[in-house]
């Protein structure tokens, strides 16, 4: 018996070696790192994109803002200056689809509370009605952090260009005047370099999920 092992000693190590070369490439294989891609105007339905961009490949990103926040502090890029956030457009007094969002975006505060590198940020889509003392009241209603999340308000035409020409983020036209209205569910996931990274419906909780995983992706790609 044990020169019958003595005999194949040599054959069984060659064999334990390769098994163990095909396990670590069928691992490799299954976990491969893969990156988030970096949208443009180009790869988005063209619903969602203003007539003006639909064409545009490469070096999308989101424009420079100007905002007011609920506690009345000016909010500008520079605020979100290295970090990673998730943005979205809503208002107050919605009965529909932003209450459901606004919970989702909650439930994302506090799963990156403890992160530095993330935050959160939702414009108003009706400043007219959402003054700061409205998102102030809304704020505190609904658990916001305001070191983390920041709700905001401003000039109508000025959010309404971020939404169809930066996050693109609706699917109708407009240009922010009195009448122009936009409702939208969509969360995005914007990097550090202001380019976005992912759409989510913000209604969704599967989605809700793929946006947390993919914000653990993005935090692991090379700076």
């Amino acid at each position: 018996m044990f020169s019958f092992f003595k005999e194949y000693k040599g054959f069984a190590i060659v064999f334990a070696g390769i098994s163990l070369v095909i396990v670590l490439i069928i691992y490799n294989t299954l976990n491969v790192y893969k990156p988030l891609p970096i949208y443009q105007p180009a790869m988005v339905s063209t619903e969602l994109v203003d007539s003006t961009i639909q064409h545009k490949k490469k070096y999308h990103k989101i424009a420079d803002f100007k905002l007011i926040n609920q506690n009345g502090k000016t909010i500008t890029q520079n605020d979100y200056k290295d970090k990673i956030y998730v943005a979205d457009f809503f208002f107050t007094t919605c009965q529909t689809i932003c209450p459901i969002m606004t919970d989702h975006m909650a439930q994302i505060q506090k799963e990156i509370m403890n992160d530095n590198d993330i935050m959160l940020l939702s414009h108003t889509v009706t400043p007219d009605i959402d003054t700061v003392a409205q998102l102030k009241r809304y704020a505190e209603k609904k658990g916001v952090n305001d070191t983390k999340w920041n709700l905001v308000t401003g000039d109508k035409k000025q959010i309404y260009r971020l939404a169809r020409k930066s996050y693109l983020a609706v699917k109708d036209n407009g240009n922010g005047d009195a009448f122009d209205m936009i409702h939208t569910e969509n969360f995005m996931l914007i990097d550090k370099k202001r380019q976005i990274r992912g759409f989510y419906d913000g209604t969704n909780p599967e989605d809700i999920e793929r946006l947390l995983n993919d914000i653990v992706v993005l935090k692991a790609e090379k700076k």
